[in-house]
């Protein structure tokens, strides 16, 4: 696609992502649901954004909140049914909101029909075949059949066991024991998704985020890692794993899905979609760029942008890596700054070694336990999202983050329900900090408006100040996070358009897009911008509130300047 046609909505789309569990509870039972969302919907499409994104709702036990998905063509029941599923997909259609679903190719569930049958059918058997069943070894096949790790500690492999009590083979689980990992070799595997992408978008859906791509498809001998197991970290070392992450045989899969998108949208004309691929891949920008292509995804995260430290090289250099990889960043670059598996800005930006550029998250759940300056975390992340969503391509704003939201990092241990927790066991506080029910009134009673016929309390407990982030209280407050992030949505669509080229300014990040200057000040102290930067222009938006000097761009802040 030429960047100088007409752009498709989702290029520089805004999307809103959706952790069902935590959004809104219509039903009272202390978990989110497909009505708390329908209830809500007014105030995400007065936010500002394009669409949302649901995190998976699909029938499932749980074990890591939806991401095992039992079954791909149903809703699951503690969160409605299909009838309230094309109620939601008609009421945001008609809000102008698109929508998208959240897929998950590398894994299901362990009670998954498909799992359960090659479990209960035996060695050798063609159901076995669907999935990664090994011979153990050792001389009684005690041992794993290699040395691969789990994303989410321990080894990668589990063993199960025959009705009589003899153990058996064993199955491979990138994840964790509970999320079989399926084997896209297997024809029955690509006739299932193509069923299930299709079974959606029939119903509405306009495009797809697609769950973990990197370590679909596996080196077919399934041989050791050359690593030491002991080596990598103990969270996600399945990145060093060269023979099941970034494989040829996942690009194959992704081939695939995207014929089967472009099929469906050639029969179905006026109806584009798209689908944007969760690639982590810190500091290597080759290996993103190879999920944007023609022939397989639309869009893929810039995550290092999210994970990088508040300091000017840092920031520059996880943009100009996210833009030089790809053919039209205009079109394939999807920014966040949060989502369901970090950390919440707020609170990342605000420790006290976010500006320190050697300090980088290895993984997507870790990060450091120094000291939080609350108020500085959210002057910082305010001058990030200034920053990002000047940025050219969609931005992906995670649920909360407009009202501010700090991580929640201190809940009981009794409370968590993350595997990354319990696998670690307790090394790693997992991501249930971030989850944490979103606030909409100052009422307690209510678990702060998340449950208005409340019956039960919230699935994870919320702070006892949590009211003082509501929403109701910020829409009424002109100074608040809520109004600050609808003006910068509103004021992207009118400006952050068009060619995008660096400025040059020591200690700042610095761009222009066709006329709009956007400079960013991650440092702690004052920066005065050149004379020629000021000529003819006006600043439209700062995000310091003391800031008085258009020709000073205040510490941690960031400035919009127009002509």
């Amino acid at each position: 696609m030429s960047t100088s046609a007409p752009l498709p909505w989702w290029a520089d789309a805004v999307v809103y992502q959706l952790y069902v569990r935590s959004f809104a509870d219509g039903d009272g039972d202390g978990r989110g649901d497909l009505a708390g969302i329908r209830s809500r919907l007014g105030e995400v499409a007065a936010l500002g954004v394009d669409a949302i994104w649901l995190n998976p709702c699909y029938p499932s036990p749980q074990h890591d909140h939806g991401y095992d998905v039992a079954d791909y063509f149903d809703i699951e029941p503690a969160y409605g049914d299909l009838a309230q599923f094309d109620a939601l997909l008609a009421e945001a259609h008609a809000l102008g909101l698109r929508v998208l679903m959240d897929i998950v190719p590398n894994h299901c569930s362990n009670e998954h029909p498909w799992f359960r049958a090659a479990v209960e059918s035996g060695r050798g058997s063609p159901e076995r075949d669907r999935f990664y069943f090994r011979d153990g070894r050792g001389a009684a096949g005690e041992e794993p059949p290699n040395n691969w790790q789990c994303a989410f500690a321990g080894p990668a492999w589990d063993r199960i066991v025959a009705p009589d009590g003899t153990p058996e083979q064993w199955y491979l689980h990138t994840f964790a024991p509970e999320q079989p990992d399926w084997n896209w070799t297997h024809p029955d595997v690509r006739d299932h998704f193509r069923r299930v992408l299709r079974f959606w978008l029939d119903r509405g859906v306009d495009g797809y985020r697609v769950d973990a791509p990197t370590p679909v498809g596996k080196h077919p001998e399934l041989p050791d890692s050359p690593y030491d197991p002991l080596g990598p970290p103990a969270i996600d070392a399945r990145r060093f794993n060269p023979y099941t992450t970034f494989r040829p045989e996942g690009h194959d899969v992704w081939r695939f899905f995207r014929s089967v998108v472009d099929d469906w949208e050639r029969d179905n004309p006026g109806r584009p979609v798209f689908m944007v691929a969760e690639t982590y891949a810190p500091n290597r920008p080759d290996l993103i760029a190879e999920y944007v292509r023609p022939d397989q995804y639309h869009q893929a995260f810039a995550f290092d942008l999210m994970l990088c430290q508040w300091h000017p090289d840092a920031l520059r250099h996880a943009i100009t890596d996210a833009l030089a990889g790809r053919d039209e960043p205009e079109v394939s670059a999807a920014w966040t700054l949060n989502n369901h598996d970090v950390q919440r800005s707020v609170t990342r930006l605000g420790r006290a070694d976010a500006t320190d550029p050697h300090v980088v998250y290895a993984t997507s759940v870790a990060a450091s336990f120094q000291p939080v300056d609350p108020a500085l975390g959210r002057r910082r992340h305010r001058a990030a999202v200034a920053m990002m969503l000047a940025l050219p391509g969609a931005a992906y704003v995670y649920q909360g983050e407009e009202l501010g939201l700090p991580e929640v990092l201190h809940l009981p241990d009794e409370a968590r329900e993350d595997p990354v927790w319990h696998r670690s066991p307790g090394v790693e506080l997992g991501r249930d900090g971030c989850r944490v029910p979103i606030p909409w009134s100052e009422d307690p009673s209510t678990s702060y408006g998340f449950s208005p016929t409340r019956t039960a309390p919230p699935w994870l407990p919320q702070p006892d100040d949590w009211g003082r982030f509501a929403h109701d209280v910020q829409a009424a407050d002109p100074d608040s996070m809520l109004h600050f992030y609808r003006r910068v949505l509103a004021l992207r669509r009118q400006r952050a358009r068009g060619r995008f080229a660096w400025r040059e300014l020591a200690g700042t990040v610095a761009f222009d897009r066709d006329g709009l200057l956007v400079v960013t000040n991650p440092t702690g102290s004052p920066v005065a911008l050149p004379d020629a930067w000021l000529a003819g222009r006006t600043v439209v938006l700062t995000t310091a509130p003391d800031a008085h000097d258009a020709a000073v761009v205040p510490a941690d802040a960031t400035v919009w300047l127009a002509s």
